[in-house]
This record gives C-alpha cells, sequence and structure tokens, in this order.
C-alpha cells in the first residue's frame, strides 16, 4: 500500500508497521482471511467501549468517587485532541461526542496470554472498527454510531483513502525516533480531523484500547450474554457456538466479535459490526447486572483493568462522565451504523464502502446530536392563530410547474369556484416541480391554512419574493385539482444499513 502526500507530490509506501492492511500470514493455505488474518484478531470497537463502560457504568454506583480517583490515576493519556481541523458544524452545547477507537497491538502481551488468545504478538497500529458515542448534556441517553474501516473518506492531507488508513497517515507525521506515545497522538489527531470533517461534529474526548485489554475485562465480568437464531461455526473467526442463549468468553467472545463470515446469505463487515454491538450490548447489561453492581470487588478489578488497558484524551475527566451517565439504563442506549450507500471499487480495485453524501451525513448526526425539545408549556393561543379565514379574503397566484400545458388556467378556476381570489396564473420557473408547494410571506400563515385545506398534501413553506397578503400556489406532477390530495410520493428507498438497536436488546441475531 502507497500514499500520495499531497505536500510534496512523492507516492511513499507505508512502512508495515503503520499498514492498516498488513496483516500476519493466513493459518489457511490459498484461502486467507480477507480481512488481514486467519488469527483470533478482535474487530476493535467491542474491547473499547467495553472498557470504557467499565469505568463510566461503575463510576455511578456507590464507590463511584473511589473509583474515579482510581481511573484518573492510572489511565494512560495522550495529546489525541486536535487543535485545528476538529471545528464543529453542529452546535453540540453541553452535550459530550467521544471517539472511541481500538487497535490491534499485543505488544505487552506474555506468551502465556498470547497462546491462550490463539495469536502472535503484534505492535502494529491498525484500527479496524471505529465507534462515536454520543451523550447528551443530561446523560439520559447513549448513542453509539459504527463507522466501517472500509468507509471511503476524505483525509485532511492525504485525498480520498479508507478510514482505517486516516490513523495509520497521521502516525507517519511524528517525527523520527519519536516516542510511542508522541506517534499514537499524531494518529489519532488526524482520525479524529477526518471524521470531524465527516460527521459535522467536534470530537471531544478520545478513548484507545487493545486486544489484551479487552481479553482481561471480558474475564473479569464473568462472560457475556448472546442469543444466535442459527449455530455460528467459521474457520476465519474460529468461532463454534449453537444456536440460542449462551453466555461467551475468552476466545470464543473474540471469535463471536470478529466473525464475518459464513453468516446467513450474507459475509460483510456490517455483519461483523452487528456482532460488536450486540456483544458490547451484553457487556452492558452484564456490568449493571446485580451481580456486579453489588460486587465491589469485581467492581474495583474491572476499573483497574479497564484503566490499565484505556489510553485516553489529556482532559477526558472520567469521573465527571461517569456522573453525567449516571441515569443511564440498556434501553437507553442505541447502536447505529453511519449511512451508506454500498460498497463499490476504488481505483485501485480495493473494495470500499460509499457514505452518504456530506449534507445527508451532517444531518443525519446533527438529528443524533439534537437534544430532547422541551415540552411545550400549555398557553392561550393567539388571535392569530385562532383566526379562521375565508377563502373570500385570500389573494393566490397560480404557477404552473407540473409540465402539463393548461393546468395553472384550469387550476385558478376551480379555485375562483371555491370563493378564492385568484389574481394572476402563469408558468413557474421549472417545469420540473414534482411536489406540490403553498408559498407565502412571514405573516401569512392563515392566508396559506386556507388554501392548504383545499390542496390536502402540499407543501406550505415560507418564502421572500411573495407578497404579503398574497399566497402563491406553485404546482407540481402530483397535483389533482382543487378538493383532492396530492398523489402521495413513494416511500424513499431504504438506505441499505446494519438495524438500529438498543442494549436491552436481547433478540436473536444470524
Amino acid at each position: 500500500m502507497s500514499y500520495h502526500d499531497d505536500r510534496t507530490g512523492a507516492s511513499r509506501p507505508l512502512p508495515p508497521r503503520l499498514d492498516p492492511r498488513a496483516g500476519r500470514p493466513s493459518r489457511h493455505s490459498g484461502s486467507g482471511d480477507p480481512a488481514g488474518s486467519g488469527h483470533r484478531r478482535l474487530a476493535a470497537g467491542a474491547r473499547v467501549v467495553a472498557g470504557l463502560l467499565s469505568l463510566v457504568l461503575l463510576g455511578t454506583s456507590g464507590w463511584g468517587w473511589y473509583l474515579g480517583r482510581v481511573a484518573d490515576a492510572s489511565v494512560n493519556r495522550t495529546n489525541a485532541i486536535p487543535t485545528s481541523g476538529n471545528e464543529q458544524t453542529v452546535d453540540s452545547g453541553e452535550a459530550m461526542n467521544l471517539l472511541l477507537v481500538g487497535n490491534d497491538s499485543r505488544a505487552g502481551a506474555t506468551e502465556e496470554e498470547l497462546a491462550l488468545l490463539n495469536t502472535e504478538a503484534n505492535a502494529g497500529l491498525n484500527t479496524d472498527t471505529m465507534i462515536l458515542a454520543h451523550v447528551p448534556a443530561d446523560g439520559s441517553a447513549a448513542s453509539f454510531v459504527s463507522f466501517p474501516r472500509d468507509s471511503y473518506v476524505e483525509i485532511p492531507g492525504y485525498g480520498w483513502d479508507k478510514l482505517n488508513a486516516a490513523y495509520a497517515y497521521g502516525s507517519m507525521e511524528a517525527p523520527d525516533g519519536a516516542s510511542d506515545a508522541a506517534v499514537q497522538a499524531a494518529g489519532a489527531q488526524l482520525l479524529i480531523q477526518t471524521l470531524s470533517s465527516l460527521t459535522g461534529l467536534r470530537i471531544d474526548h478520545y478513548a484507545e484500547v487493545d486486544l489484551l485489554g479487552f481479553f482481561q475485562l471480558s474475564t473479569v465480568v464473568g462472560g457475556v450474554e448472546v442469543n444466535l437464531c442459527e449455530p455460528a461455526k467459521d474457520s476465519y473467526s474460529g468461532i463454534d457456538l449453537p444456536a440460542g442463549v449462551q453466555t461467551i468468553s475468552g476466545e470464543q467472545a473474540l471469535a463471536f466479535v470478529r466473525q464475518r463470515h459464513n453468516i446467513g446469505n450474507t459475509s460483510s463487515d456490517f455483519d461483523r459490526i452487528k456482532r460488536q454491538q450486540v456483544f458490547i450490548a451484553g457487556m452492558i447489561r452484564k456490568m449493571l447486572s446485580d451481580n456486579v453492581l453489588l460486587d465491589l470487588g469485581k467492581q474495583r478489578e474491572l476499573v483497574q483493568a479497564a484503566a490499565d488497558a484505556l489510553t485516553v484524551d489529556q482532559n477526558l475527566d472520567l469521573l465527571r462522565l461517569a456522573q453525567q451517565m449516571q441515569s443511564i439504563t440498556p434501553d437507553s442506549i442505541e447502536f447505529q451504523t453511519v449511512p451508506f450507500v454500498g460498497t463499490d471499487r476504488d481505483e485501485q480495485d480495493r473494495s470500499i464502502i460509499r457514505l452518504e453524501d456530506e449534507d445527508t451525513l451532517h444531518a443525519f448526526f446533527a438529528e443524533l446530536n439534537a437534544e430532547p425539545e422541551p415540552e411545550p408549556a400549555a398557553e392561550a393561543a393567539s388571535p392569530e392563530a385562532a383566526a379562521v379565514v375565508s377563502p373570500t379574503d385570500v389573494d393566490v397566484e397560480v404557477y404552473n410547474g407540473s409540465g402539463i400545458s393548461g393546468l395553472a388556467g384550469s387550476a385558478g378556476d376551480e379555485l375562483t369556484a371555491a370563493g378564492f381570489q385568484v389574481t394572476g396564473t402563469a408558468n413557474a420557473d421549472s417545469m420540473d416541480y414534482e411536489v406540490t408547494e403553498i408559498r407565502h410571506a412571514t405573516g401569512d400563515e392563515a392566508l396559506a391554512a386556507a388554501l392548504a385545506a383545499q390542496v390536502p398534501g402540499a407543501v406550505t413553506k415560507v418564502v421572500d419574493d411573495a407578497a404579503s397578503g398574497t399566497v402563491q400556489l406553485v404546482l407540481g406532477s402530483d397535483f389533482n385539482g382543487v378538493g383532492q390530495a396530492v398523489t402521495a410520493a413513494p416511500p424513499a428507498p431504504v438506505t441499505e444499513s446494519a438495524d438500529a438497536r438498543t442494549a436491552a436488546d436481547t433478540g436473536c441475531i444470524n
């Protein structure tokens, strides 16, 4: 794999330890795992969320202050938040956006631990799965949005590439001889800049964890309950589980969150993302269960294991985060996948995932970021709102944008017969309107409402070019006549994506 440096024009290969696609040789001769390796390689999302939540959720118990002190004293810190390129488009207010990332490094694992995990030592910087966690200001809910590693995105300074290349490119910007912490920080900063631009959100905090840390956490918690619709068996991931509800840990837990082959009629990273989300949900339910919350020794073990495994940004206050999320429940934690169009091939003939356009993505994350609307206070309707306008008091200009000759004239006649004052008819600026619109000036809502009652389903909007006291009716191809509802638009095609689910959902998955 090589990259093009926009600053120098040079094309250089990534060093193997920084190449996000550099894997270990497959044990399956001639049939290597397209994901990178036949070893037990954990997809990162599950372990980082489990690690962070073990700190946060356990911090809501009576030990919150003590656990927060333990975590803050022992967690690793990195300068992950960039000083530029992380400017929000959407106002986050007091809400918090955390980027959760996992790396596949096993540099600190002992030979015994590597053997138990059925894997090999690896000091690489792979970031196969990234999750954006949004926590509203009141801590009443949390949303986790997964980003597939093959998402095709624009990486600042490097052009278009797969998302999992951003961390590696950023790591290369660290000066020669830089410490591991400096390399890690440089990778995190470019990844944050990439995702901030993609989502329109400011990334407030960052957390990263490795394979060994996840294994230790899943062992301490005593396994996680999952529910399979069908038996799962796959030589690539090593999974071998029966159908039904069961508690998994250790090697089978790693295999479960890694599997993306032999799953029903599909085999993709989206299947693996769904498994990660299900496992995270199970971990959350387990950590909120009585046998963890009432076991102070287990709480301390979990928090210490998570603190040892995690690296967070310099300003993340774990105790404050715990306090902010103290009212969270499994049914208020939602998992989603970033909106996407489908799979494709890039210029290098690599499989990529095309995401939705920037406006769609920014709108999606703006909705995710939106604070709940306060309940409207009951108040008396204003005289203007309560007014009922007679058609005889409404002046209407009719414009034909439907492409059907003479439609404005015939609609004008129908409106006149209904009592409206038609002051003119003409063609619209385009004959390609698909939706009928009722346009009016600010303050003419009652006039527009009287016309809308005669054209059910028409879109009503305030425009600057409407004269006060006159309502414009722009006919679209959905117009069926005065007194009749417009033709309903066909349902929008469903964007291919993983089903949203909450942490309380225990239904089976394929």
